[in-house]
C-alpha cells in the first residue's frame, strides 16, 4: 500500500463477522472469539480487535444494517477500487476472490 500512498488512499470496511464463534465458526486461521454482533458497540469492539493486528490503514465499520456490504456485496471479503465516486474494480468474493495483486496491478496502470 505505501508504493501508491501518493496515488490511492487506503480503507478496510469492516462488515458483520463472518465466522462467529455462535454461527459459522471456522477453527485455525486468525481464531478470536467473536459473536454475531447483536448491537453497534459489539461491531466496533470487534473493529478494534481487527485493528490490533498492524492494519496498515484506517478501518471503518459498517452500519448495523450493513449497508456498506450490502451495496457492494462484501461479505466475506472482496476489494474494490473506487474512483471519484465510481467503482472502477471490483474484485470477485473472497477468499479465493480476493487477489491483492490484481489491485496493484490496476494501480501501477493508473499511476503510469
Amino acid at each position: 500500500m505505501s508504493d501508491f500512498a501518493t496515488v490511492a488512499d487506503f480503507v478496510v470496511v469492516y462488515v458483520a463477522e463472518a465466522h462467529p464463534t455462535d454461527g459459522w465458526a471456522m477453527s485455525g486461521g486468525m481464531s478470536m472469539d467473536i459473536r454475531q454482533h447483536r448491537c453497534l458497540e459489539e461491531r466496533l469492539a470487534a473493529a478494534e480487535m481487527l485493528a490490533l493486528h498492524d492494519i496498515p490503514c484506517p478501518v471503518l465499520v459498517d452500519t448495523m444494517d450493513n449497508a456498506a456490504a450490502r451495496a457492494y456485496a462484501a461479505m466475506p471479503d472482496r476489494l474494490y477500487i473506487v474512483l471519484d465516486g465510481v467503482c472502477v474494480y471490483k474484485g470477485w468474493p473472497g477468499p479465493a476472490g480476493y487477489q491483492p495483486e490484481a489491485v496493484r496491478d490496476w494501480l501501477q496502470k493508473f499511476s503510469g
